[in-house]
């Protein structure tokens, strides 16, 4: 069975072609993201309209390119057109939709609807570009829990059988990626924040010195820039220690906005940030390390917490913010601990938007018929469509 995976639903227009045979082994024949990333860089975020207008300047060229890439010649050779119906930006998705089911129509193809989240998860399943896997049964996977972190979404999820789910905890505001993106814009980094503020946390990680510790010295001999000269840059976990598993980030942000304020502050009016003592750039690999630290802490504890309350066999992280390596490495180190539970986290070709996770989640929705109808008028858009 061929499917051809459609993806629009924010800043990427991807398409894949997957291959799954009788027994269940997959291949990816072809995945093509046309990334917009530099585009929405200038806005600090992704600029809707802009997006769907790149959306359907590329679109034609992403699937030319996507079915050369699998060696074929037309549509007509697919199986099955899986498409993001929702959550995200309606002008996005609606670009992506609309030209899936026209395909659907022009060559009389069945077609199904993702959940962009659902997506996220199967990514946990995708073998590596251009070699089979045999996809791994539910049994050995599940109850599974899915830690989903994104852009637009933080949520933890229960997974019972392919296709059921019971979100259990989710952010009561900022996602952890929005939070990201916002500390970034605070700390005059750019966009898209996660990578930039992971890196700046890295240059602090391998200082043995702190950053405003080689400050120059003051006419009394003594050395001002210390660290008993600053406040203490240490961040709150906001709701880390709450009994139930949702989150918030955005107290997060805010007092990382309060304490660049406070630098400002007690930097001289007349010369902000020249003084050594609060020069941004000196202090921003300390507070990226800080917000990083702060916001992996609260996934992990809250993950944590879940699996011993909901005994489940395995763990997966998904979403653009799985790309982060300290959450990653620690969500690893802090599993292995545990008893009886796996943990499985997405090939890093996979954390980010890709038509290839929607191909496979079309496939398990398709193969277990969970859609009552798959012609072409039966896909409709969603942008807040939830698990």
């Amino acid at each position: 069975m061929l499917i051809l995976g459609i993806e629009t639903s924010c800043d990427e227009t991807s398409m894949s072609v997957l291959e799954v045979n009788k027994k269940e082994k997959a291949r990816i024949l072809s995945s093509v993201i046309s990334s917009q990333i530099k585009i929405h860089a200038k806005y600090g975020g992704v600029y809707p309209a802009l997006a769907a207008r790149e959306h359907a300047k590329n679109i034609d060229k992403v699937l030319k390119l996507t079915l050369r890439e699998a060696g074929l010649k037309s549509v007509s050779e697919v199986d099955l057109i899986a498409v993001t119906k929702g959550p995200g930006l309606a002008v996005a998705l609606i670009v992506g939709i609309t030209f899936a089911k026209t395909l659907a129509w022009k060559y009389q193809k069945p077609i199904v609807g993702v959940n962009h989240l659902e997506g996220h998860i199967y990514s946990n399943w995708l073998p590596p570009l251009g070699k089979s896997l045999t996809l791994r049964s539910f049994s050995e996977v599940g109850p599974a829990l899915n830690l989903i972190v994104s852009g637009g979404h933080t949520e933890l999820v229960l997974m019972m059988e392919h296709g059921q789910y019971k979100i259990i905890g989710e952010t009561l505001d900022d996602a952890a990626g929005e939070a990201f993106d916002k500390i970034a814009r605070l700390l005059e980094m750019g966009y898209p924040g996660g990578p930039l503020v992971s890196q700046e946390a890295e240059k602090f990680s391998k200082s043995e010195i702190h950053p405003l510790e080689n400050s120059r010295a003051t006419s009394r001999g003594s050395r001002v820039g210390r660290i008993s000269d600053l406040p203490q840059i240490k961040l709150p976990r906001p709701m880390i220690n709450s009994k139930n598993f949702d989150f918030s980030f955005s107290g997060l942000k805010t007092a990382v906005l309060y304490l660049v304020r406070k630098l400002r502050e007690e930097s001289p009016r007349s010369n902000l940030f020249k003084d050594p003592r609060f020069d941004l750039k000196r202090v921003r690999p300390a507070i990226a390390h800080e917000a990083q630290q702060a916001i992996v802490d609260v996934l992990v504890s809250k993950t944590l917490k879940a699996i011993k309350q909901y005994k489940v066999k395995s763990v997966l992280l998904s979403g653009g913010v799985s790309a982060n390596q300290l959450l990653r490495k620690t969500l690893e180190e802090e599993i292995s601990n545990l008893k009886g539970v796996n943990f499985f986290k997405p090939a890093m070709a996979y954390t980010t938007d890709n038509a290839a996770m929607i191909a496979l989640a079309g496939y398990f929705n398709y193969a277990n018929k969970r859609n009552k109808k798959t012609d072409w008028e039966s896909v409709l858009l969603n942008a807040n469509l939830k698990l």
